[in-house]
């Protein structure tokens, strides 16, 4: 028998406000190097604290919400989820269950829709530590209380990859937002998977839900989904039942474990919280959010493509990161304003492209190479948009264009026209000068002349290669080709 697969997503990402959710201790999203050293008797859970709300971690859902589409409600409340955790200080959780801030928006992927059930607001836990060989565990609160932002998805998805995608797609637009850094590795940003296999004959959601938590990595993501898809297929035809239930990934295995019994909402006896009066928001407030949105990824690449005349793909890595994309964007405005004056005399959009292609490899190489992001990037637009002008009006080759941004990358003297100065980089364009290179080196070498002659184009290219040695690497080489093809001829 074949079966269908109904994936639904929940995502946790915490917010990068100055304090916690409800009360005023630092947020340190729980990154501090000493445990319990910004905690306090609110986010503690001391008895008679009151808990009171974060106005800036609301606005950042509601602005998440607006970014993905989604109705925000003008009344919403709090309400408390009831479970017992060690590091769950109050014994619940305040969080929200039937009146979120957002409600029904929708992501686009590549031409498909993944629609967005509700996007809520909640207080995150404190981190349990279990010391190699104790027999006692230990409970860090720094974490506790952080504002963290949970987005529930439609059953929407099919594959492990579009799962994946949405999640890629999800971090880009809170760290666009500025609300989160929603870095997976430092647990900023977890994903959690409820996922069912269903007859193919047979209604899409007949099938018995496995939750898969806390998954760390979108290639975790990626691969849990696979894994379960094979694990629930096998026991399947096997005949056996499928149990609802809580699983994990296992890294070393690549393999999901079971964890518990999978609880329902009706377990954790949720209730409005009786500390925190119910919201209530107006159309001109919403609207005052809308008006503050950036930018987002699907408009400044639809932008890019039209403005810039840029391959879509290298658009899509171009404003992956909003930094990178900003980068970018000041070196083609400081092109334009070099051309606008004269200095650099080639077209825009050669100019423009060369940036494009040289930040794409040249510069996201040495960063990555470095553990660096454009920010760390030692060079300005200004001398960046310079360093293009001495390529574009081939000033430079291309071998020099490595050894000058190489140069610039260590910092200190970051003016490309000093560096190729101080290193004798310029290109040699002179045609007198290197017509009397070209014609040594083809008296030096005759059987690569007569080879040529009998067909072999492999030897024009060495014969490129001797004038490049002779000069150097300085000659250019459009001008280097067409002296030897004349010569030849």
């Amino acid at each position: 028998m074949k079966y269908g697969v109904t994936i639904g997503m929940e995502v946790h990402a915490e917010l990068k406000t100055a304090s916690k959710m409800f009360c005023r201790c630092k947020n340190g999203l729980g990154l501090e190097a000493e445990p319990n050293t910004h905690i306090c008797p609110v986010c503690t859970g001391q008895p008679g604290t009151l808990p009171v709300p974060n106005r800036a971690a609301i606005e950042a859902v509601q602005r998440v919400g607006l970014a993905l589409g989604c109705s925000l409600r003008l009344t919403s409340k709090f309400d408390r989820k009831n479970y017992f955790y060690p590091d769950l200080p109050k014994g619940y959780q305040i969080s929200q269950y039937d009146e979120p801030f957002c409600e029904r928006g929708v992501m686009r992927i590549h031409g498909e829709e993944f629609h967005i059930t509700r996007i809520h607001l909640e207080e995150d836990t404190g981190k349990s530590m279990h010391p190699t060989g104790a027999a006692h565990t230990l409970v860090d609160f720094n974490r506790a209380g952080v504002p963290l932002m949970e987005l529930v998805t439609e059953p929407d998805f099919s594959t492990g990859k579009d799962a994946r995608a949405f999640c890629q797609k999800l971090r880009q637009t809170l760290r666009y937002l500025d609300v989160s850094d929603a870095d997976m590795e430092k647990g900023q940003m977890r994903c959690e998977v409820n996922i069912s296999l269903y007859p193919e004959d047979a209604d899409r959601l007949s099938g018995t839900k496995v939750e898969i938590k806390n998954l760390n990595s979108f290639k975790t993501v990626e691969r849990a989904i696979e894994y379960e898809i094979r694990r629930q297929t096998e026991a399947l035809e096997a005949g056996e039942s499928i149990v609802q239930e809580t699983r994990g990934w296992d890294e070393g295995k690549q393999a999901t474990v079971s964890q518990r019994k999978k609880e329902s909402a009706h377990d954790y006896r949720y209730f409005p919280e009786p500390d925190i009066p119910p919201f209530e928001f107006t159309e001109d407030s919403i609207e005052e959010l809308r008006r503050s949105l950036p930018e987002l990824p699907d408009a400044k690449s639809e932008r890019f493509v039209s403005e810039y005349a840029l391959p879509a793909a290298d658009v899509a890595i171009l404003t992956e990161d909003k930094d990178f994309s900003g980068y970018f964007e000041a070196v083609a405005s400081e092109i334009s304003e070099k051309i606008g004056s004269g200095e650099i005399v080639a077209s825009v959009d050669r100019a423009v492209k060369l940036a494009c292609n040289y930040l794409l490899t040249e510069v996201r190489k040495r960063l990555s190479e470095n553990g660096q992001c454009i920010s760390d990037f030692p060079v300005t637009p200004e001398n960046y948009a310079e360093f293009i002008g001495l390529v574009a009006d081939s000033k430079i080759n291309s071998s020099a264009a490595q050894t000058v941004l190489a140069e610039m990358y260590k910092g200190g003297d970051n003016d490309p026209s000093h560096i190729v100065e101080r290193l004798n980089l310029g290109q040699v364009s002179d045609q007198g000068e290197l017509e009397k290179v070209v014609d040594q080196v083809l008296e030096h070498n005759e059987q690569s002349v007569a080879d040529f002659k009998a067909g072999k184009q492999n030897a024009l290219q060495f014969l490129m290669g001797q004038v490049m040695k002779e000069t150097k690497g300085k000659a250019n080489p459009p001008i280097v080709m067409e002296l030897l093809k004349k010569r030849l001829a």
